[in-house]
């Protein structure tokens, strides 16, 4: 009877154990078969991309113009992000008596350099002896932020660029002359000084940041806004899409400028303020591409088999008709974006943009304008807000072949 009982439990553990080894040779039946297939030491990996999104990315590269212009904007926008390490009046390391010290993120006082102000200032040659008495310093290649004055200039102000200059011409403001320690290539202004003294190169590069920085918020959030009423307009349509398109044609209407000298004279200017002053408009050039899109889109079989399934408007909208309509949106994000730029440009250059003293490309073909003498100014702000829109209409041209459904579909 024992023995029995002992068979049966053992024949009931081999029925339970033989799935178990049955999945497990199954496993590894697929396992050598996929070793098989792929090369010894690489592991299947699934696609990043989409086939779609895959021949869109194709499309793009091979607009050669538009693929580099990307990668030259990319490069410029990363170098003036991190201005601060290009064109600074503070060293990015210093080490004074055997301890380190980092000016470009710390305000130290003079004390620390025994001074006795309570920043310190280290383009003061007191301040320069004594650290280099002491230590050392590492400077960024321009030793001028977008407000640092020179005040070495070789000429009066606006002075011309140091590569038109002799080398006595250049250093004659300083005590030495060309032998002293201060005539370095670190002091010397590329691109001159404006009516300020302040050098172009440092005010270019700042300016070239924030003129992107401003563009990029003001297409992001005009994106936002304007995608979801296009989509609420086009997808519900009937008195929705009425009353929705009565109200942009009268907000349309309002003159912006007139609204901005209004402002103007009651906030003191500001990025935010200007931001959301221009973010109340900019919006309005979005709706008319989504509205589109979901007009056309909304009776298609896939959208009814959804409401026929249950699934909820905001799931439909965001979720299957979107996506679809985004794409004739990302086509227009680059030329909207390099019309915030201009926009921002245009108000500096008439003094109703950034507070004064910002660095701004518009502030600095205002200088150009009112020193006619001073060409560089007028031709530094010109090249390099044509260099950025340039680059950014060959990125908006590449985007729009990427995004061609006879391209990618054919």
């Amino acid at each position: 009877m024992d023995d029995a009982l002992r068979d049966r439990q053992k024949q009931e553990n081999h029925n339970r154990e033989l799935p178990e080894e049955r999945a497990a040779d199954i496993a590894r039946e697929q396992t050598s078969g996929i070793a098989q297939l792929a090369p010894e030491g690489e592991l299947v990996k699934r696609p990043r991309l989409s086939p779609i999104n895959r021949r869109r990315w194709q499309n793009f590269k091979a607009n050669r113009r538009g693929y580099w212009s990307l990668w030259i904007f990319a490069i410029l926008f990363v170098v003036t992000l991190f201005a601060e390490f290009v064109a600074n009046d503070r060293p990015l390391l210093v080490e004074y008596k055997g301890e380190f010290y980092y000016p470009v993120f710390v305000d130290y006082p003079e004390e620390v350099f025994g001074g006795f102000l309570p920043v310190t200032d280290y383009r003061d040659p007191v301040n320069q002896e004594e650290i280099n008495a002491n230590g050392w310093m590492i400077w960024p290649p321009i030793r001028y932020s977008y407000d640092t004055k020179n005040l070495e200039p070789p000429t009066p102000a606006p002075s011309p660029p140091f590569w038109t200059l002799s080398a006595e011409e250049r250093c004659q403001a300083y005590a030495e002359g060309v032998a002293d320690p201060g005539c370095t290539l670190g002091n010397m202004n590329w691109l001159g000084t404006d009516d300020q003294v302040r050098d172009v190169l440092a005010r270019v590069i700042y300016g070239f940041r924030i003129s992107v920085l401003f563009g990029l918020a003001l297409t992001v959030g005009s994106a936002v806004i304007g995608v979801a009423a296009g989509a609420v307009q086009g997808y519900f349509g009937g008195w929705v899409d009425l009353i929705f398109q009565r109200f942009i044609e009268i907000w349309s209407s309002i003159p912006v400028l007139y609204l901005l000298l209004i402002i103007a004279a009651v906030l003191p200017p500001g990025f935010w303020v200007l931001l959301g002053i221009m973010m109340l408009f900019s919006w309005v050039a979005f709706v008319g591409v989504v509205r589109a899109e979901f007009l056309r889109a909304r009776n298609f079989e896939y959208v009814n088999a959804a409401r026929a399934l249950g699934v909820g408007n905001f799931t439909i909208m965001f979720r299957h008709l979107l996506p679809n309509a985004m794409v004739a949106t990302l086509t227009f994000l680059p030329f909207i974006l390099s019309g915030s730029i201009t926009t921002l440009t245009a108000l500096d250059f008439l003094g109703l943009g950034l507070p004064p003293g910002s660095p701004s490309l518009g502030e600095l073909l205002a200088q150009g304008k009112n020193n006619l003498q001073a060409p560089w100014l007028g031709f530094s702000g010109f090249l390099v807000l044509a260099l950025m829109l340039s680059l950014l209409v060959f990125i908006g041209e590449a985007v729009r072949d990427a995004f061609d459904p006879r391209k990618s579909f054919g």
